[in-house]
């Protein structure tokens, strides 16, 4: 595995630790059960390989960029709205947890074809 992958690997394990440090704070408003579900909502946009690998990869990746859940996170604090804050923290967890685990941006190629390599064997 190449070091810069290793890197982003890393980077996408301290993301995910961060943001579960911060939502354990007690300000944080969701269930846990509530927090699970929204954890996983980014993978329902798999969804958009149903019209094709470009459109799917389009999909997949405009809500698995960090800056998705960045965005969501700074209109949640700009707003005062501790639930969307939240929802944006979660969104940022699950990009980490992602890239952890090297599932990383999708090519338009194939699902399987990611900034990180190839998926699988």
């Amino acid at each position: 595995m190449p070091a810069a992958v290793r890197w982003q690997r890393a980077e996408g394990a301290l993301v995910l630790v961060a943001c579960v440090a911060v939502l354990r704070q007690p300000w944080q408003p969701l269930e846990w059960w509530v927090c699970l579900l929204v954890f996983f909502a980014p993978d329902l946009s798999f969804a958009g390989y149903l019209a094709g690998p470009r459109i799917g990869a389009s999909v997949y990746n405009a809500v698995h960029i960090y800056g998705f859940g960045a965005a969501i996170l700074a209109l949640g604090a700009m707003m005062d709205l501790p639930w969307i804050t939240t929802l944006g923290f979660l969104w940022l967890a699950h990009a980490g947890f992602d890239r952890m685990f090297g599932y990383g941006l999708k090519l338009p190629t194939a699902f399987q074809d990611t900034h990180l390599g190839r998926i699988g064997r």
